[in-house]
């Protein structure tokens, strides 16, 4: 991506979007010809200082993931990146409901229901239904069977 822009939060979407680089418009032109030539053989177009700020975000997610994990005690409050809806999806997928019973109990779609489970999954920072049942248990939002 080739832009004016040296906003984190534009740099950061711009990589989750798929970006295979991120290159600032006030690039020398010899400079931009080098990115533009390493991208050729495989290397991330990305200068230095963009560079040092993924590096410290993926520092900073890598610790707070540390702190939740080690504040993810049973009874512990519900994590508050998640939210209402969410939440509620989630107790009723760890109580052993289906998306299908799951949706009819909240008039939503199954679609949408499964549309849920994705964000939780990737709020939490899980991998399937069975680590979120898990995660549930233990923060006390669902019953142990």
């Amino acid at each position: 991506m080739l832009t004016t822009s040296a906003d984190d939060a534009d740099l950061f979407e711009a990589l989750k979007s798929g970006a295979n680089g991120y290159l600032l418009k006030n690039l020398e032109p010899n400079e931009l010809f080098d990115y533009l030539a390493g991208l050729g053989r495989g290397e991330a177009p990305l200068s230095r200082e963009l560079s040092a700020r993924v590096l410290r975000e993926f520092a900073n997610q890598a610790a707070a993931l540390d702190e939740r994990a080690a504040a993810d005690l049973p009874g512990g409050p519900p994590a508050p990146e998640l939210t209402a809806r969410e939440r509620e999806i989630l107790v009723l997928v760890s109580d052993g409901q289906s998306y299908k019973t799951s949706w009819g109990a909240l008039n939503l779609s199954e679609s949408t229901i499964k549309y849920h489970m994705g964000e939780i999954l990737h709020r939490l920072h899980l991998k399937n239904r069975e680590q979120v049942v898990a995660y549930a248990r233990r923060s006390g939002l669902a019953r142990e069977p």
